[in-house]
């Protein structure tokens, strides 16, 4: 029987936003804490730090009876790290103030930016993708040229970007990987962040008499930058001067991070129509290394040669993944068999040099745990061969 497409609200999708996949715990709060919100928030401050780090594994009650709400929740864990980096992120929007997420990639710079415009005005999906092609009008405004040719340029004619739409609804706009932009086009938020303002100087009037759309309270942006983008697009100083920054990092526990691969790599293989069968000894094994990589350093203090690539938790999560599919969907037997393959393609993505320095940490801390006794270490050893 030949594929049908599925539309309509009964469509399929792969991924669902934030506000839709969470709409449960943001009805909840926004229910749970009444509190004080700056202007146009869906959620109080308190709440939406509580929304993204979670409620400590205890169970909310809501201040009085709801007709469609349960009368508790605990709200799970959404970001891995630092509260007080998620507090000062809620005080840069309440205050209005542009918020730049740094980090090295695969450290849920785009996450946290999705689950703070969610939390805070109720959608994410104001958002432009910064890559050398984006131009100004992503930041200002573009025609629908029919309605150009037909009126002129008329407010009907006129087309907003995704933050022009969110001045005028005082909500976040998302600007993913600014530094991929050019820097001319970065500029533009210079003026909208210091003016609150867009100029339309094709149109005679506007909301203010002067051709120009002013910014509602509640208008802020949420950008991100990948650190290793520096020097692609740098930021001007005077746009840098309009955010404020906040460094992510890569996840200190390892007991945190392999937790958050096996959730994600579980719901990706789930998603997937299979299930997730990866033994933790593998998964600890895979996130030890991933670890020992990254940070130039093995868990017992033996120095390792970095790769080029990042070695982030995303990467983590694909490849526990792939584990998952292969042992689901392809009888892989036992997946650790797998995992230098799968390793391999990870560090080759940048510098070829890469595959001798993961050569380099089989014949040093793999090959060391193995002559320490280590059953599972020295299976890895022995599929050093695969590597080469």
């Amino acid at each position: 029987m030949p594929p049908t497409r599925e539309t309509g609200a009964h469509a399929a999708r792969q991924i669902l936003s934030a506000e839709e996949r969470y709409a449960d715990e943001l009805a909840f709060l926004a229910a749970y804490d009444d509190g004080p919100r700056p202007p146009r928030w869906a959620l109080t401050p308190r709440a939406v730090v509580t929304f993204i780090c979670g409620s400590g594994g205890e169970a909310l009650k809501l201040p009085k009876p709801h007709e469609t709400l349960p009368e508790r929740m605990t709200i799970p864990v959404k970001f891995v790290g630092e509260r007080a980096l998620v507090e000062r992120c809620v005080v840069t929007l309440a205050g209005e103030r542009g918020l730049l997420l740094v980090g090295e990639p695969g450290t849920a710079k785009s996450m946290v930016s999705e689950l703070l415009a969610a939390a805070v005005c109720g959608t994410s999906a104001l958002t432009v993708q910064g890559t050398a092609g984006t131009t100004e009008d992503a930041f200002r405004y573009g025609w629908n040229y029919a309605l150009l040719l037909a009126q002129g340029p008329t407010p009907q004619a006129l087309v907003d970007s995704p933050v022009l739409t969110a001045m005028r609804t005082g909500r976040a706009a998302r600007v993913e990987e600014i530094t991929r932009c050019l820097p001319e086009v970065q500029d533009a938020l210079v003026s909208i962040l210091s003016d609150r303002r867009v100029s339309i100087p094709e149109l005679n009037g506007g909301e203010d008499g002067q051709g120009s759309v002013a910014a509602v309270p509640g208008f802020t942006v949420i950008a991100t930058a990948n650190l290793r983008d520096r020097g692609v697009s740098e930021m001007s100083a005077a746009l840098k001067r309009r955010f404020n920054f906040e460094t992510i990092h890569p996840i200190a526990d390892a007991a945190a991070e392999t937790e958050l691969v096996r959730r994600q790599a579980t719901a990706a293989v789930e998603r997937a129509g299979a299930g997730y069968s990866v033994d933790d000894s593998v998964l600890d094994a895979l996130v030890t290394v991933f670890r020992d990589l990254r940070e130039g350093r093995s868990a017992e203090g033996w120095d390792v040669e970095r790769p080029g690539t990042v070695m982030s938790t995303a990467e983590a999560v694909q490849v526990t993944a792939s584990l998952g599919l292969a042992a689901a969907y392809l009888s892989a037997g036992d997946v650790l068999d797998l995992v230098p393959g799968h390793l391999l393609g990870v560090v080759r993505k940048d510098d070829p040099a890469d595959h001798g320095r993961l050569l380099g940490y089989w014949d040093g801390p793999v090959r060391r745990r193995a002559q320490d006794g280590s059953a599972l270490w020295r299976r890895l050893w022995d599929l050093r061969e695969t590597l080469s």
